[in-house]
């Protein structure tokens, strides 16, 4: 299981939210390079980078600091938070990024993904499922759809996609667990796809737990920012 520290921009500055309400935000550093570089000197090998300010705008913001990151580190980053064009994809990818997450433009404009898919391979483009009651909400999380989480993997399954973000809004900044039987229904239905489980990691406990279902990947956020996992435990976890 790949651990994967998440860095969620604002105006520059690393925060973090409580199921994505933006009122919630609390900022945790002024130098996201300088936290992706102790990421790195840990041993950990990738990055789950966010443009929360892209997520509330029509095109990407932070590419700067997805450029700092990738240039100053060796750490593979996926970066997501409102793509929404070509043109944010050429940007991302030019500054860096190793792959990018769709999200509710998997919704609006299935098109436009499938053209991503075909353009830069389905090994580049991550599915972004952000789930409520397994329903896939978009827009930064204020908008809830009657898409089944189920009926969306499958759809885009047919179609390539390989590794599925699911992040349950409900934990999500919440350190009181993960969605453990969420993702045990997603890879029992799935079960060749690479999901990566986001939101409610609060320990190394529930780190293991995601390891026994067999997930490809664990997103680790607020708990390392508020000191619940150390980076020293997670050198040990990758090792």
């Amino acid at each position: 299981m790949r651990i994967i520290p998440a860095i969620d921009i604002i105006e520059g500055k690393c925060v973090r939210l409580e199921q994505g309400i933006y009122s919630s935000k609390k900022i945790y550093s002024d130098n996201p390079l300088d936290l992706a570089k102790q990421f790195e000197n840990y041993g950990i090998e990738y990055l789950h980078l966010v443009d929360l300010d892209g997520a509330n705008s029509s095109q990407i913001v932070n590419w700067k600091v997805l450029y700092k990151i990738a240039s100053n580190t060796n750490l593979k980053i996926d970066f997501g938070g409102g793509l929404k064009s070509d043109q944010d994809l050429k940007i991302a990818f030019e500054n860096g990024a190793n792959q990018i997450t769709a999200g509710s433009i998997a919704i609006k404009n299935k098109s436009q993904v499938l053209s991503w898919i075909q353009d830069y391979g389905s090994e580049k483009i991550i599915l972004g499922a952000d789930v409520k009651f397994e329903n896939i909400a978009i827009n930064g999380w204020k908008e809830e759809t009657e898409l089944n989480i189920f009926d969306f993997i499958s759809d885009y399954k047919k179609e390539g996609i390989e590794t599925v973000i699911c992040t349950d809004i409900s934990k999500d900044g919440m350190l009181d667990g993960c969605s453990n039987k969420l993702y045990q229904k997603i890879l029992k239905k799935f079960p060749d796809i690479k999901l990566i489980a986001s939101g409610g990691v609060s320990s190394v406990a529930d780190l293991d737990l995601l390891h026994a279902l067999n997930v490809d990947g664990a997103i680790v956020g607020k708990a390392i920012y508020e000191n619940r996992i150390t980076l020293k435990q997670l050198k040990q976890y990758v090792s």
